[in-house]
């Protein structure tokens, strides 16, 4: 199948690379347009030479003013946005009392400020048209507790929560907001975690034991499923987090 994202204007945060990229190549192999957003602008300008010139603005998901004009760019390259992906996040794993305010902030900030302020900024115009749909990548953090791993699930149920909330919200004028939850996937941050151990290849084992299918996600994997989600043929999905972690909550719910 082709096309089913004719017609969709997509504004996408965390492009650059991972499951952002793979997110932003299967929209346009879909037919969407799509304006690209990332804070690292050097790999950001290079994603978007790779996927075909596409429009892009260099942002802080956290800074509000930055995301504001990014927005008003988008608008300028795209029209009217009707898509929102937020994407981008940050892991953030300490123990809670080894835990700076530094980082309870940088958390909290990149994976639920960033979001709303994101959301802020694309509501107004898809409230005028009555039409659009957010997707918020969130994750199995979203509603287990791993130890040694606060804040980050503090700022994943937070961010479940602003999905619920604004799907309520904006139901009746054409809005839909759902979440998509993955588990790990095999991204440069996943690749980062397991080189921070003293046996590298041994933790990418233990990982990968955790599945109940021996293996972790792709990110082309991940993407397929904000495909579905960003499309139209949910439309009755709404308020929803989709969770594609090859059955790890599962497993961990059954011990």
């Amino acid at each position: 199948m082709v096309d089913r994202l004719q017609g969709k204007r997509i504004f996408l945060t965390g492009a650059a690379q991972g499951i952002g990229l793979a997110i932003g190549e299967v929209c346009l192999s879909e037919g969407a347009a799509v304006f690209l957003v990332d804070r690292d602008e050097a790999l950001l300008r290079e994603t978007a030479e790779r996927l075909g010139g596409l429009p892009f603005a260099a942002a802080d998901i956290t800074d509000v003013a930055a995301i504001a004009a990014a927005m008003s760019a988008a608008r300028r390259e795209l029209g009217s946005v009707n898509g929102l992906i937020n994407n981008a996040g940050a892991n953030v794993f300490h123990a809670p009392l080894e835990t700076s305010d530094e980082e309870w902030h940088r958390a909290l900030d990149i994976n639920v400020k960033g979001a709303w302020n994101c959301c802020k900024a694309a509501l107004p115009g898809m409230l005028e048209v009555g039409d659009g749909v957010i997707l918020n990548i969130a994750s199995t953090h979203s509603f287990t507790i791993i130890p040694g791993t606060f804040p980050y699930p503090v700022a994943k149920h937070a961010l479940l929560g602003l999905t619920r909330s604004l799907a309520l919200e904006y139901a009746a004028r054409g809005i839909r907001v759902n979440a998509l939850a993955p588990g790990y996937v095999e991204t440069q941050k996943v690749l980062d975690w397991w080189n921070g151990f003293p046996d590298a290849a041994a933790a990418r084992e233990h990982t990968l034991k955790l599945h109940p299918g021996g293996r972790i996600a792709t990110p082309a994997e991940i993407a397929r499923a904000a495909l579905f989600l960003i499309s139209d043929e949910c439309p009755f999905i709404n308020g929803a987090c989709l969770v594609a972690d090859g059955g790890l909550s599962l497993l961990q719910h059954s011990v």
